[in-house]
């Protein structure tokens, strides 16, 4: 059974041939105009790799003031390092036309580094008049006598105590006979002194009177025993002419292995007590030298 039910916006194909006639272009001629100019599309790879590029997690699909329309991460990075690259030129560029700032700014820091210790020397030289920096060397005070004796002690004492100089040590042993100690007295003092400076080699026998927590010794490695704890490496005793003490070697301090006989020299390492005697602590900050191995001659 057919429907007779007409719609009323329902148009013929002839009225539909007729409209589209209606939009086509005539010529002088007659005939109909046709629009040779070519349509660019994109191909089918084209469009296929820009759905890629798009809906990859690290392209940017929006603008803003952080990152890039239409940009990958990676490019964006190579894009701001270019920029920052530029930049770093351009500013290397307007420095380097101030000839000499560099060496200005070296030479005024020098300046008033100097103009602070002096400062400080002469707030000491109001406790110690020996540390006054505008006081003449005192070895120039004594008589000729003297100075031929502190000569001849300074280069003696410089035997045995390394990393003073003669010089350095004339010049405490001067400090000390013009205060008034007698050339003896003075000897054992800058001695007991210098032996026990910062830095230098203390005799194991001299640790209980040295006032700082870190210290530098040398000894030979009498005995070691099994730690009683697996925080410590090693353990044991070291020894020289003025005596011996328990050393700790911590296992975090990631120290060498030192072995019974061996000769060992132990910079920066720490001063402890241990039931009413000083023992010393290998830690990260100490350093472990062996003055006898690699010896070609033996």
């Amino acid at each position: 059974m057919s429907s007779k039910n007409v719609f009323g916006n329902e148009v013929s194909v002839d009225e539909q041939a007729f409209e589209k006639h209606d939009d086509v272009e005539i010529g002088e001629d007659g005939f109909e105009v046709v629009d040779e100019t070519p349509e660019f599309r994109a191909t089918v790879d084209m469009e296929v790799q820009a759905k890629v590029d798009s809906n990859h997690p690290d392209a940017r699909v929006e603008e803003g003031p952080d990152h890039m329309f239409g940009k990958t991460l990676e490019q964006e990075e190579r894009i701001k390092a270019r920029e920052a690259e530029l930049e770093h030129i351009s500013a290397q560029a307007e420095l380097s036309q101030q000839e000499g700032r560099a060496k200005r700014t070296r030479d005024i820091a020098a300046k008033r580094s100097a103009e602070r210790r002096v400062k400080f020397q002469k707030r000491a030289a109001s406790v110690n008049p020996m540390a006054d920096p505008e006081r003449d060397d005192p070895r120039a005070e004594l008589t000729q006598e003297q100075l031929a004796a502190v000569n001849k002690q300074s280069m003696r004492l410089a035997e045995k105590l390394d990393g003073w100089s003669r010089a350095a040590i004339g010049r405490r042993l001067g400090e000390a006979v013009v205060g008034g100690k007698d050339l003896t007295s003075a000897v054992v003092g800058v001695f007991e002194e210098l032996q026990t400076a910062p830095g230098t080699v203390i005799p194991i026998g001299k640790l209980e009177d040295v006032n700082r927590k870190e210290v530098s010794i040398e000894g030979r490695v009498e005995v070691l025993w099994d730690a009683d704890s697996p925080a410590i490496a090693q353990v044991g005793l070291i020894a020289d002419d003025s005596g011996k003490t328990k050393v700790t070697i911590w296992e975090k301090s990631d120290a060498p292995w030192i072995e019974e006989g061996e000769q060992v020299r132990i910079h920066k390492v720490a001063r402890n007590w241990y039931e009413g005697r000083v023992s010393l602590a290998v830690t990260g900050w100490s350093t472990i030298m062996f003055p006898e191995r690699g010896r070609w001659w033996e």
